[in-house]
């Protein structure tokens, strides 16, 4: 007994199957892509900031990291705005409009058409056109400069707020659109089994007209009749329905028309 228990249990023991020092390695790898990796709820907001202004980059990145923002990227000009809130997809993108190479109403575009992350655009400018062309490119806010904590950290809660509203807004009615196809789909299902249906009970109908005229007209018993129109439809490769009709038509009772011309 003791022999054939030994042979019944695992050859590796469960316990050894990774020792401690094999599992502690596993656990600290950092080969996770970085999409994958997923941050803490309750962390800290992310900002890439855009700004071609050295000094007036690093007065807001350190206003906002001193408010408990986390800076993951900071562009001098359109083009790095772009790649980098593609590459960090950070909770909000703070855009200078004056910049090199590409201007932050164009970047501001790019980044809203992909909604990638809600915009707030940084201007020494109050002009109304501006403004336009700022939330005509999707913008979700905009503040003048020079900068102010007590303007700029509410303009971005509201601008993410915005933005969260608005992609819920746009997830209801991407749900209820597909709701509304599946719903038509299940409807055109239900169409196609009711007109099937129907052709069905149509097609028994006509059999059952047309067998009790070849039990009447041709001394058929029920199962012969049914047989005959079976192993016809088969052989001659003609629908039942079809073919009842034409034994209807011939043996059938005379049309009005020509009961009138007799």
């Amino acid at each position: 007994m003791a022999a054939r228990k030994k042979s019944e249990e695992p050859s590796i023991d469960v316990d050894e199957v990774l020792t401690d020092e094999e599992l502690k390695a596993v656990a600290e790898e950092d080969g996770e892509p970085a999409e994958c990796k997923t941050k803490p709820e309750n962390g800290p907001r992310t900002v890439v900031v855009a700004e071609d202004e050295a000094v007036n980059r690093m007065d807001l990145v350190a206003m906002l990291e001193d408010n408990g923002y986390e800076v993951v990227g900071q562009a001098a000009n359109g083009e790095e705005a772009v790649e980098l809130t593609r590459k960090f997809r950070p909770d909000v993108v703070c855009m200078d409009v004056k910049m090199p190479r590409m201007d932050g109403i164009a970047a501001a575009g790019i980044i809203c058409d992909e909604n990638i992350a809600p915009v707030v655009m940084l201007t020494a400018f109050s002009q109304t056109d501006l403004v336009k062309k700022a939330t005509g490119a999707g913008a979700m806010a905009y503040v003048t400069k020079p900068y102010e904590e007590s303007k700029l950290l509410p303009t971005l809660e509201v601008a993410m707020g915005r933005f969260a509203e608005i992609n819920d807004l746009l997830d209801n009615v991407e749900r209820s659109e597909r709701k509304l196809q599946e719903t038509t789909d299940q409807l055109k299902e239900t169409e196609e089994k009711l007109k099937k249906a129907e052709d069905t009970l149509e097609e028994r109908k006509l059999v059952d007209r047309a067998k009790g005229l070849l039990m009447d007209k041709a001394d058929f018993s029920e199962q012969g009749a049914f047989r005959w129109i079976q192993k016809t439809s088969m052989d001659q490769r003609i629908p039942k329905k079809r073919l009842a009709q034409a034994i209807i038509a011939k043996y059938g009772d005379p049309k009005p028309s020509e009961t009138d011309e007799r």
